[in-house]
């Protein structure tokens, strides 16, 4: 098994994820099957209950695991399917330590961080690095693990330095250390300053580590006497430097290190040279390229709780651009405060609330997400009531379900009153109720997680012809609340049509207005498995009705990678879209019409 190991310095937010994740699309590229461990070294045993505003999204696994939004990253790349163990924690680590110290494992010793901690979290590594990820059969070739945080932080101490004993363990030629660093260009001089990735790889050296390989974020390209001075100073040859420049989009990036030849340093350091062939990147050359050719746009309204950190809903927005480049359309997306849309709102601050309606209407669809607690939820049930009265393509997620199946009772049925309990405990119509086997006293890991499969109860049916006309489908979850089954009858006789349900026929799944251009609600979360030319159904399926599409996709089926031309690989990856220099600083940075869309 080879380890690469990627950690970071100076600032957060240098785009650790994104470089571990093109990382291992490029060596998997190579001919090499590859997995990914993100260690977070917060003392959380999961980031199930963190707000999206400390962590941004959580994101969910198959097996119902509630982790670091990296590992969503790893799987879009890479197209596999990672498990809860792939997300190592502090808590994890000291959880299982503690657990063997009650059952009397350590037999009487006194337990310490070293070497008991840093024993455990190679032991980890070890454990779920064989475990194959990709549908095959057999251990991965290579394991890359990335380091949550940055260099010199208290709560990484007890990694770097079980890091530090992995390296030795496992031996020379089995592990590379790739050192995530900033550059910045001081606007007063212009110059690219060497200082902090001095100090940054300085402090790695001192706690035992040796980086193989630098990954410079800059702006810019680095200049050669940078390069060099770097070199000089950080003990690491000029063609193990890398620089991560600002790009168009976020595909460009493995198409960067490939054309920096970061692959050939990464192999030559495993050993791998004479294993590992030249990296087929052509289908993913032609897509970046694709994304940068598009110019029509389309625009969706996002209605949510989170709006002012987009990565609270980071695999939404991720969906929405495979989707948007698989229909040939510029993705647009107009962030609403669903609170703005709100009656109240319209006292407290209207201006506020004519600019969020002026948004919502301008929309060429509407995206309700999942999301907890009751802000908002009124001008969620505004936007669902808008979407389904003047025939605007709506996709409603989880929480986003829910609501609209509240409007419709509300406004069909005229039960004025109905919520879920969620929200009114005492109301006389629950349209939504908590899970019968739900805890009410334990917040962590204790709702309907991971994939859970969907029958499909009505063939002739928008979602079941996107999902190709298949019998079931299996989705991700993540929920306390669901429909309630006694009042199913009722909508449906109002025209409301449960067309997907689970393996009970109790609990409701995708609930569908046939006589809409396109207005679904889906209990699972979708956007967790859309990849990059393999979007999700439902997604693709909003996309193409708002762009006047979906009726061709429903009647010649939805192609695997649909909206790909056969490109070129070799492309030069720029800084530049339709002559204008990105002012974004992120390595995760598109923007479109002054929204910040990450692509």
């Amino acid at each position: 098994m080879k380890y690469v190991l990627v950690t970071g310095g100076v600032v957060s937010g240098l785009g650790k994820g994104v470089t571990a994740s093109s990382i291992g699309l490029i060596l998997k590229a190579c001919g090499l099957r590859v997995t990914s461990i993100k260690i977070d070294p917060y003392l959380n045993t999961d980031a199930g209950t963190m707000s999206p505003f400390e962590h941004g999204e959580v994101y969910v696994l198959d097996d119902g695991g509630e982790v670091d939004l990296d590992l969503g990253n790893y799987e879009r790349f890479l197209d596999i399917k990672l498990t809860g163990d792939n997300n190592i924690t502090t808590g994890k680590i000291y959880q299982s330590v503690i657990d063997k110290e009650r059952r009397g494992d350590y037999l009487g010793k006194t337990v310490q961080v070293v070497p008991h901690i840093t024993d455990a979290i190679q032991e980890w590594i070890e454990r779920v690095a064989v475990i194959p990820v990709d549908g095959k059969d057999g251990p991965p070739d290579v394991c890359v693990i990335e380091l949550g945080g940055t260099i010199g932080d208290i709560e990484s101490m007890p990694f770097i330095e079980a890091l530090g004993q992995f390296k030795y363990r496992v031996g020379a030629g089995n592990f590379c250390l790739i050192h995530v660093s900033l550059v910045p260009v001081l606007s007063v001089v212009g110059e690219q300053k060497t200082k902090p990735t001095q100090h940054s790889v300085r402090g790695l050296r001192s706690l035992g580590l040796t980086p193989d390989i630098l990954a410079c974020r800059s702006t810019t390209e680095l200049d050669e006497n940078v390069m060099e001075k770097i070199s000089r100073f950080c003990h690491v040859p000029v063609d193990n430097i890398i620089t991560l420049y600002d790009v168009s989009n976020i595909w460009r990036v493995p198409l960067l290190l490939r054309e920096q030849k970061a692959h050939e340093a990464i192999l030559k350091v495993l050993n791998l040279k004479g294993v590992a062939r030249e990296p087929a990147l052509g289908e993913w050359t032609s897509r970046a390229e694709l994304c940068d050719k598009l110019h029509e746009p389309v625009r969706v309204a996002m209605v949510g709780k989170y709006t002012g950190l987009s990565d609270a809903y980071l695999s939404v927005v991720k969906a929405l651009v495979h989707a948007s480049v698989s229909c040939h359309r510029k993705l647009c997306i107009d962030w609403i405060a669903a609170s703005d849309l709100e009656d109240e709102a319209s006292r407290e601050n209207p201006d506020k609330y004519r600019s969020a309606w002026k948004l919502l209407k301008g929309a060429n669809a509407i995206l309700v997400p999942g999301g907890f607690g009751d802000r908002g939820v009124e001008g969620k049930i505004h936007a669902a009531r808008y979407a389904r009265a003047n025939r605007i393509p709506f996709l409603g997620i989880c929480l986003g379900m829910q609501i609209a199946v509240i409007e419709f009772a509300r406004s069909i049925l005229r039960l004025l009153d109905a919520n879920s309990t969620e929200f009114d405990p005492n109301t006389q119509n629950p349209c939504v109720i908590f899970m019968p086997e739900g805890s009410k006293t334990h917040m962590g890991g204790t709702m309907r997680l991971g994939s859970r499969r969907t029958y499909f109860q009505v063939a002739d049916c928008k979602s079941a012809k996107l999902y190709g006309n298949q019998s079931f489908v299996d989705e991700r979850h993540r929920h306390r609340y669901e429909v309630n089954p006694d009042m199913v009858q009722q909508l449906e006789d109002a025209g409301l049509s449960f067309t997907g349900k689970d393996e009970s026929g109790r609990r409701m799944e995708i609930v569908e207005l046939p006589d809409h251009p396109y207005f679904i609600g889906v209990q699972f979360h979708p956007e967790f498995k859309s990849r990059p030319g393999k979007p999700s159904a439902l997604f693709l399926g909003l996309i193409a009705a708002a762009t006047g599409q979906l009726e061709t996709f429903l009647k010649k089926g939805v192609p695997k990678t649909w909206g790909l031309s056969n490109g070129t690989s070799g492309l030069k990856s720029h800084r530049y879209v339709n002559g204008t220099k990105l002012a974004n600083g992120s390595l995760d940075g598109i923007y479109c019409k002054g929204n910040g869309i990450h692509v």
